[in-house]
């Protein structure tokens, strides 16, 4: 079993352009970590550094306690699958699988052996003889996901691997995913821009934003214990909600809206308060599963007016307008209301985060309070 450790690693390209700022991270034998953020977070620089296929402009990567900047490719206990899947379209689903060992000259009965076991992981075993072309779009994920496993080694590195299907095979192969790496036992470390395929299948999620990791934790904590604006923002579909404004005599005050806050979260922002000059401003963040259309001992109004809503079944996105910006609340309701209309739903006040207006960080309570 691998432990990787990735400890202080920067990547500069050329015209100092820096994708990758003191990254670190240890990644446990068997865990699946999944690294998530907008296109261009340095996401994929780090899968690439650790395959050996990028340089490191500074910092070290350790593989089982062995430093393997200088190691190549080859020689690293480590397979990769790619976006595009990179399969050959002149060699068969079983050569396309056993290649790796072909080029190491492995025994042929070995290589069978390899490519047969490979095969009934990702039930590719009735598709051996066909071609790339052939296949669906998740026949084909799998083989580059057989060519992988076939390798035997420790780590395996997917860059976006289910990009390239269409929204319900996605699901599909995420839970085939997911069940691969029980099976398996293998250390995955899985880059993606979807959150909710960091949600569905990591065991802890790296949140990467400007080459810098912006949280590391299980999907329950990025989501319920954001660290920043930026996580809160980020995961989560629809996104959290923001409005800026201030604390005064234990309410949260913004243009049209006076929110009561529970006696005890106003004790454990004190210190905070304490050390603001200018008008206790503070940034309130709330998802939006937390509205409700009736109110109870722990919930407070808003009021704003109707723009949108979409119905989803068994509940309704409603997007109205308060504070002077759009607010969304995800609601148990039929939608009997239309744009223009006032609109008054209740927000649980015990499930409300704090965050610095100037830095974006999650203001971290006094007294165990999150």
């Amino acid at each position: 079993m691998s432990e990787l450790r990735l400890h202080n690693v920067n990547k500069i390209f050329p015209g100092a352009v820096q994708a990758v700022k003191d990254f670190t991270i240890d990644i446990q034998p068997g865990e699946f970590i999944v690294l998530v953020g907008p296109s261009g977070c340095g996401k994929t620089t780090i899968l690439r550094m650790i395959a050996g296929l990028e340089s490191i402009t500074s910092g070290d990567i350790y593989l089982d306690g062995k430093r393997i900047n200088n190691i190549a490719p080859a020689d690293r206990d480590i397979s990769m699958v790619f976006q595009d899947y990179a399969l050959y379209g002149h060699m068969s689903v079983y050569q396309n699988i056993g290649f790796s060992q072909i080029i190491r000259h492995e025994d042929q009965d070995v290589i069978h052996d390899k490519v047969m076991d490979a095969a009934e992981i990702v039930e590719l075993k009735d598709q051996l003889n066909r071609y790339p072309k052939n296949l669906s779009g998740g026949q084909r994920q799998r083989v580059a996901l057989g060519r992988a496993i076939v390798n035997k080694a420790g780590v395996i590195l997917m860059d976006e691997p289910l990009s390239n299907l269409d929204a319900k095979l996605r699901v599909q192969a995420r839970q085939e995913l997911k069940k691969l790496h029980h099976r398996l036992g293998n250390m995955f470390v899985y880059v993606t821009h979807d959150q909710t395929e960091a949600m569905t299948m990591a065991d802890r999620i790296v949140v990467m934003d400007g080459g810098c990791i912006q949280q590391i934790g299980t999907p329950d904590e990025v989501y319920h214990q954001p660290e920043n604006v930026f996580v809160g923002g980020f995961i989560g579909s629809p996104a959290m909600n923001f409005i800026q404004g201030r604390i005064e005599d234990c309410h949260f005050i913004a243009p049209g809206i006076k929110l009561r806050i529970p006696q005890a979260m106003v004790n454990g922002l004190g210190s905070y308060l304490a050390r603001q000059h200018f008008d206790n401003q503070i940034v309130l963040g709330f998802r939006p599963e937390h509205f409700s259309e009736g109110q109870d001992e722990y919930s407070d109004r808003i009021t704003g007016e109707l723009e949108a809503s979409e119905f989803l079944g068994n509940r309704s996105l409603v997007y109205f307008r308060a504070a002077d910006q759009r607010i969304v609340a995800s609601l148990q309701q039929n939608g009997t209301k239309s744009p223009g209309d006032l609109l008054e739903v209740f927000l649980n006040m015990h499930q409300v985060h704090f965050f610095d207006p100037k830095t974006g960080s999650r203001i971290r309570q006094e007294g165990g309070i999150q």
